[in-house]
């Protein structure tokens, strides 16, 4: 016979008599006397100000590794997370840039270093930005404007 995770929470955290509550949830791993609520996902707050654009949506140019100027990006956040550096990788010649993210990862922080370094590039090399849906890139608009680059995001779970 099995006992389902569920199952074995609801009879701990039914009212009993105040000394067993006590029994009971002092061998629990966390010793709480009532179970913590889980956020639902319908009252969670987005990460995105401005609504992403889908990777479907991306000119069918840049899906072929033939015409530069299409960049692939992602953040590698190193130890301990104490730093952090973003990666910018050309899709057609496999050309890697780095960006210095000095103080934190932030995304405006991340923003800023994305322009920085994305200036320096001729026009022609400077089509599309396609990112993972994390939240370094919620200032994809500021990004956007300052280079005039539009930025594309992956499906979730898909990087």
């Amino acid at each position: 016979m099995r006992a389902a995770t569920e199952t074995i929470y609801q009879a701990i955290y039914t009212p009993h008599p105040a000394a067993l509550q006590r029994k009971i949830t002092s061998m629990t791993r966390y010793r709480r006397t009532r179970r913590k609520p889980r956020r639902d996902a319908a009252r969670r707050t987005t990460r995105f100000v401005d609504p992403m654009v889908s990777i479907a949506l991306r000119p069918s140019e840049a899906d072929g590794r033939t015409i530069p100027g299409h960049w692939e990006g992602d953040l590698i956040v190193g130890n301990l997370n104490k730093s952090a550096i973003g990666t910018l990788m050309e899709r057609a010649s496999r050309y890697v840039m780095l960006v210095h993210l000095e103080k934190d990862r932030t995304a405006q922080t991340v923003s800023d270093g994305l322009v920085h370094t994305m200036k320096n590039l001729p026009a022609p090399l400077r089509r599309t930005l396609t990112w993972d849906q994390g939240a370094e890139m919620s200032e994809h608009k500021s990004f956007t404007t300052a280079t005039n680059i539009n930025a594309y995001f992956c499906d979730s779970a898909s990087p």
